[in-house]
């Protein structure tokens, strides 16, 4: 399908109207442009034009009615927020290699800080002499 062109012809078998088409495609389009990979070999390159391709092909799942009135409501009930945090966190594992890791820098600091005295006193007695 080279061009989208409307009216578009819809199987009323696999999708019953062109407002749930727009509402699949729609859906369809905003996961791909977060990265979701292609279901179908298309020359398209819009998001959009791929979506609609797609729902047309009947390659994207939906649910309808009671179904989808119960999945709307487990999503409302999911948060969000809490599994971002999670995905936040810093393992325990990584903590104690940032502390491993603070420990070592201060000590090569301090170990610089002493040559550099070392050679700074030596350079004056030098002068002084």
């Amino acid at each position: 399908m080279d061009i989208i062109s409307l009216p578009i012809e819809i199987d009323r078998e696999k999708i019953d109207s062109r407002f749930r088409l727009v509402n699949i495609a729609a859906q369809r389009a905003k996961e791909l442009s977060l990265g979701a990979k292609k279901k179908i070999q298309t020359k398209s390159k819009k998001v959009t034009t791929i979506a609609i391709e797609e729902a047309l092909e009947g390659k994207l799942e939906y649910i309808v009615g009671e179904e989808a009135a119960k999945a709307r409501e487990e999503e409302r009930k999911f948060d969000y927020r809490k599994l971002l945090e999670e995905r936040r966190r810093v393992p325990a594992d990584i903590r104690e290699l940032e502390k491993d890791l603070k420990v070592y820098l201060h000590s090569k600091e301090e170990e610089g800080r002493e040559l550099s005295e070392l050679f700074s006193n030596e350079g004056q007695r030098d002068i002084e002499e």
